[in-house]
């Protein structure tokens, strides 16, 4: 097993279809990131941090939450439709898009939100680990890391959903504070800051 998919792998996916896992089309990913945004414990994030942005269908949604977005992709492809996504939308001077690697050295270390959406599986464990222990504590102290993965087995792939969530769940710092699981999807969100509740660092009383 590589330690992670080849990157020809995803341009192929990319020469094949504009969106080879229908993102912008079906509600199953309409409704997985309304979750992914609903478990987020801030209202607004000043700069967030989303590898694998394929065609930026989740990157648009972000930019609505943050005062900036990088997102990255190993695919110009992917790329590609994502700038002409975000343009549409009027969303794209908000966005930096880049193409690399999510286990390359992240390209900012001002992140406050990181968001680690169905890419996380496309590592070995070993790799995904080292990656996480490198760049977190490179970030800014008060951060937001949200995870959603898949959950049914992929062949091509070198973890499971729940097995990419684990080892995200065992980075050192980091406080797990919500989690939304079902059959297809787990999305679990984590702080850098505490392990208190929206409502207990809100001040909502009785919290």
């Amino acid at each position: 097993m590589t330690p992670r998919l080849p990157d020809d792998y995803f341009d192929a996916l990319y020469e094949a279809s504009e969106d080879p896992w229908q993102l912008g089309s079906r509600w199953y990913e309409s409704r997985k990131y309304a979750i992914t945004l609903a478990l987020l414990p801030e209202e607004r994030y000043r700069h967030a941090f989303e590898p694998g942005c394929s065609i930026g269908a989740l990157t648009e949604h972000l930019s609505a939450r943050c005062d900036h977005v990088t997102a990255i992709d190993i695919a110009e492809g992917a790329l590609t439709h994502a700038d002409a996504r975000l343009r549409r939308s009027g969303h794209r001077d908000d966005v930096t898009l880049l193409r690399r690697a999510f286990d390359m050295p992240w390209p900012a270390h001002d992140f406050d939100l990181v968001v680690i959406s169905e890419i996380a599986y496309y590592f070995d464990a070993p790799t995904l680990r080292a990656t996480l222990d490198r760049e977190l504590p490179r970030l800014h102290s008060d951060v937001t890391v949200i995870a959603a993965h898949w959950r049914h087995p992929v062949a091509d792939y070198p973890l499971s959903g729940d097995a990419a969530n684990a080892v995200i769940a065992d980075t050192p710092g980091l406080y797990q504070i919500g989690e939304y699981r079902d059959d297809d999807v787990v999305i679990a969100v984590f702080d850098t800051r505490s392990p208190e509740s929206v409502a207990a660092r809100t001040a909502v009383p009785g919290a």
